[in-house]
C-alpha cells in the first residue's frame, strides 16, 4: 500500500511516516502544497493523508487548495485531512472539498489506521473488512493472515504484497506496480525484492496461489486481466 505523507512538521512527519512503514505501508513524504500537487499529478498513490495547514505559496493557500484542484481534474484517490483545525466550518470546508475522512490532531495511531482501512474498503467498493481467496484470508485490522483456518506468519513486505494481489484478484500486477505498493522514496530496492517475496509466500501458501505471467507480472486466479 502507498501512501502520499503531506506534512510540514518534520517532527510529525517523521514520527508518522516511521510509524506506518513499521505497519507495512509504502510511505512517501512531501511538505509543502506545491510538491504534494505535483506528486499527485505525476504518480499514483492508494492513500493521500494531507494536513491543511502547510506554508502558502503563490498558487497553494492551504492543503485544502491541493485538494480541490486533486478532485477538479477527477482524480478519486483516497484523502484523509490530518490537521488541527477542528472547527465545525473547517471540517465541512475539507468533506465539501472532497476529502473521505476528517482527523483532527492530536490523533491516536490506532484510530487512523482503522480510519485509513475504512477508506480503502470504501474506495474499493468492499463492506467486508477481511479479504478472502482460495482458502487464505486476509485481515487487515489485525494484520492476520490464515490458510484453511491455520494462522501464517509474514513479514510486513510479505503481507504488503499479499495485500496488493488479493485486493484485485486477476489482476496482473507488474513488477514495478508491486514495488510501488512495498517502497517509498529513498529506500532501497533490491532487482530482486519482488521475486524473493512471492518466493516465500508460495512457500508459506502454495505454489499455485501466485501465478506469474512471464514478462508482464504476478496475479491470483485463472483469468488473468492486465492493470
Amino acid at each position: 500500500m502507498r501512501l502520499l505523507l503531506v506534512e510540514d512538521d518534520r517532527m510529525i512527519g517523521s514520527t508518522l511516516r516511521q510509524a506506518l512503514r513499521l505497519e507495512g505501508y509504502a510511505v512517501d513524504w512531501v511538505y509543502d502544497a506545491p510538491a504534494a500537487a505535483a506528486s499527485l499529478a505525476s504518480e499514483r498513490f492508494d492513500l493521500v493523508l494531507l494536513d491543511l495547514g502547510l506554508p502558502p505559496s503563490p498558487q497553494y493557500g492551504s492543503g485544502l487548495d491541493v485538494l480541490r484542484e486533486l478532485r477538479q481534474r477527477g482524480d478519486t484517490t483516497p484523502v484523509i485531512v490530518l490537521t488541527a483545525r477542528d472547527a465545525l466550518e473547517d471540517r465541512v470546508a475539507g468533506l465539501d472539498a472532497g476529502a473521505d475522512d476528517y482527523l483532527v490532531k492530536p490523533f491516536e495511531l490506532d484510530e487512523l489506521n482503522a480510519r485509513m482501512r475504512a477508506v480503502l474498503r470504501r474506495h474499493a467498493g468492499r463492506a467486508a473488512p477481511r479479504l478472502e481467496h482460495e482458502g487464505v484470508v486476509l485481515d487487515p485490522a489485525t494484520r492476520q493472515v490464515t490458510k484453511e483456518g491455520e494462522p501464517v506468519l509474514l513479514s510486513a513486505r510479505e503481507f504488503a504484497l499479499l495485500e496488493a494481489l488479493m485486493q484485485r484478484p486477476g489482476a496482473i500486477l507488474s513488477r514495478a506496480q508491486l514495488e510501488d505498493r512495498l517502497y517509498g522514496w529513498g529506500e532501497e530496492v533490491e532487482s530482486n525484492a519482488v521475486s524473493v517475496y512471492v518466493h516465500q509466500l508460495r512457500r508459506k501458501l502454495g505454489a499455485d496461489f501466485i501465478q506469474n505471467m512471464r514478462g508482464v507480472g504476478y496475479f491470483l486466479g485463472k483469468t488473468p486481466r492486465a492493470c
